[in-house]
């Protein structure tokens, strides 16, 4: 990798997952590693020092989103992104659709990295097309192609070396444009590799079908990125596959709505079963919410609307994320990686 971000395989597991180790400016991380969302510069309901709490080590923002509001001068007059959202640890961003107006926008590929570069991020993505799941193939080839032209381009637009740039392979549920868009990106030697265009509402069997030709393309030596996945399961499946990196919405996004992660599934505490139980969401479960709250007071701030019973599920649920992965690492660490005792994902396996 470029300048002051490096990537190591510490480990190759037999089962084809890996250990790994970034290096950044602001901080190492081991992989395989789950990154929070924070779209606009925060994870909704938390604070950064809780974010620590719970185990995060990398989050997500979205450079678009923060382009457009506050915008990348008003980012720059306050210290950066790092410094806006307070901080210290890396950060990657992405891009995605407009949420205020719905267009797209009319960056180049050279916009994208000149903005991601200003922003201050540690790892910054390649411009790329996605297209809905179902498109014909011809109008998917001609995104695959748009996009390895972009890379190309992006590539050359770089002037930054503290920051990672990813390229990111697309080509819909086709085997054939995935495999051509993974070797045209490789050629560019990119940072890491990112893979786009999946768990957008695709059957799963087709999101693990397309997931494991398109990670035997990518190189070894660089981080995969597997964009946008997933449940619990998921993470455990993908891991195996060889992938490093992951987000999701799903921890943050289900807590703020009353459904929350244990070993044994889903709880939806509005269920009116807890709304006496004493016992905490998780047993055993070291995090701060089940340390101080049972299902029934949880039940009761979530029935209310009470801002804290959002932020009190948030925290359970990046934890058992967080933890999840945590556990992974060890398992690759012993050389146990998915044995029974030392990955337990309860129902999700």
């Amino acid at each position: 990798m470029s300048g002051s971000v490096r990537f190591e395989v510490v480990r190759d597991d037999p089962s084809g997952a890996r250990l790994g180790r970034v290096d950044t400016p602001h901080g190492s991380f081991e992989t395989p590693a789950f990154m929070p969302v924070a779209t606009l510069g925060s994870v909704k309901g938390l604070t950064p020092r809780q974010l620590e709490e719970v185990g995060a080590e990398i989050v997500l923002a979205n450079a678009y989103h923060l382009a457009q509001r506050p915008g990348v001068e008003t980012v720059q007059a306050l210290g950066g992104l790092h410094a806006l959202m307070g901080w210290r640890g890396p950060i990657l961003s992405v891009r995605f659709r407009s949420h205020v107006d719905g267009r797209a926008g009319l960056f180049r590929p050279e916009d994208a990295v000149a903005i991601q570069e200003a922003l201050g991020v540690d790892i910054a993505m390649s411009l790329d097309e996605c297209v809905p799941s179902g498109t014909p193939r011809e109008r998917v080839a001609r995104a695959v192609a748009r996009t390895g032209a972009w890379a190309a381009r992006g590539i050359a637009a770089r002037t930054r070396s503290e920051t990672a740039l990813f390229g990111i392979v697309q080509g819909g549920l086709d085997v054939a444009l995935r495999a051509e868009s993974a070797a045209e990106l490789a050629a560019l030697d990119f940072d890491g590799y990112a893979v786009g265009g999946l768990s957008v509402g695709e059957p799963p069997a087709d999101t693990v079908r397309v997931a494991a030709v398109t990670v035997a393309r990518l190189p070894h030596a660089r981080p995969r990125y597997l964009m946008g996945v997933g449940t619990p399961g998921d993470l455990l499946r993908f891991v195996a596959m060889g992938y490093d990196l992951f987000d999701c919405v799903l921890p943050t996004r289900n807590a703020r709505n009353g459904m929350l992660f244990t070993r044994d599934g889903k709880l939806v505490i509005r269920n009116a079963r807890h709304a006496r139980d004493p016992r905490p969401v998780e047993e055993g479960c070291a995090c701060y919410t089940c340390g101080r709250f049972s299902r029934g007071a949880l039940r009761h701030l979530v029935l209310a609307r009470e801002m804290l019973g959002a932020v009190l599920a948030t925290l359970h649920n990046l934890h058992f994320y967080l933890r999840l992965m945590r556990e992974f690492r060890a398992a690759l660490r012993e050389g146990t990686f998915p044995g029974r005792g030392a990955v337990a994902c309860g129902a999700w396996t």
